[in-house]
């Protein structure tokens, strides 16, 4: 368990990544994730998660530029789009052109899209350019068990870590007893449901126990169970809030109520259907 902001977790190959971070998916592209990024360095923050998808890469090499915070201290993530699996390579460069690096700490694929032969083409390009040393860790999001035992079979190894929707109320039990068991570390995206447990009774009431808010309460319980967490904000104050959540520990009594909220809600698309368009799926969703 990270006992602070900067603490790292060992991941396969023998990447150290921090355990605490910001992700910034839906967060503004311009000066609205430059400062987010800015105030999260200024922070101490070292994780910095984004994804071609959300494009925003540019502005997050521009403020990891301006900081002054030696590239080699920091842990840079981001993601590679289903529809871009055809071009994998194309787009990893100009993501590192974008984010003003030389090599990616963490490149994953975003989802599994529904073609598995792309999906293993890309799959194979981003294992070539690991062991060019352009990146440092291999790794997916939104994958479920069956899809990270069939990237076993495939390619021999499993990803370094499985980035996915995972909070109180919507737990993954099953998930992450699977990645534990295979030395798959699990990020969880989203992890206050994008604020939504903010307003939670129980979580409310168990914050202001300690003194905390519903949401430090809820970072709290992810990392009392060994899970790394990119909360999103582009507030400076709730950047630094988020991360003020290594002075207690929750009981083991209110971590077990906490346990009793999973199954009440989830948000994320089914990813074994979602094929990388998100317009259709929103669309699909609506109906």
């Amino acid at each position: 368990m990270i006992r602070n902001l900067q603490d790292r977790i060992h991941i396969a190959g023998g990447v150290e990544m921090p355990g605490f971070g910001l992700g910034l998916y839906k967060a503004k592209a311009g000066e609205e994730v430059y400062r987010a990024v800015r105030f999260a360095l200024d922070a101490g923050y070292k994780h910095i998660d984004t994804a071609t998808f959300y494009k925003n890469e540019a502005d997050v090499g521009r403020a990891i530029k301006d900081s002054g915070v030696p590239r080699e201290e920091l842990f840079v993530a981001t993601k590679l789009w289903p529809t871009d699996f055809p071009n994998a390579r194309e787009t990893f460069e100009k993501s590192l052109v974008a984010l003003g690096t030389e090599y990616i700490d963490l490149y994953m694929l975003h989802w599994p899209g529904t073609d598995e032969v792309l999906r293993y083409r890309a799959w194979d390009t981003i294992l070539g350019l690991r062991e060019k040393g352009l990146i440092h860790a291999t790794g997916v999001s939104n994958f479920i068990a069956d899809q990270l035992a069939d990237m076993k079979k495939q390619t021999g190894e499993f990803p370094a870590n499985d980035q996915v929707e995972l909070h109180p109320w919507f737990q993954q039990r099953e998930l992450r007893s699977f990645c534990k068991k295979n030395g798959i570390s699990v990020t969880a995206w989203g992890p206050i449901f994008h604020g939504h447990l903010s307003e939670e009774p129980l979580m409310e009431e168990i914050g202001g126990h300690y003194g905390k808010t519903a949401a430090q309460a809820t970072l709290r319980w992810h990392i009392q169970n060994e899970i790394v967490v990119i909360p999103k904000s582009v507030h400076q104050e709730r950047i630094i809030s988020n991360a003020d959540v290594f002075n207690f520990e929750l009981s083991a009594e209110d971590m077990e109520r906490i346990d009793a909220l999973d199954g009440k809600q989830r948000f994320s698309w089914d990813s074994t259907k979602f094929d990388g368009d998100a317009e259709k799926a929103r669309k699909n969703a609506n109906k």
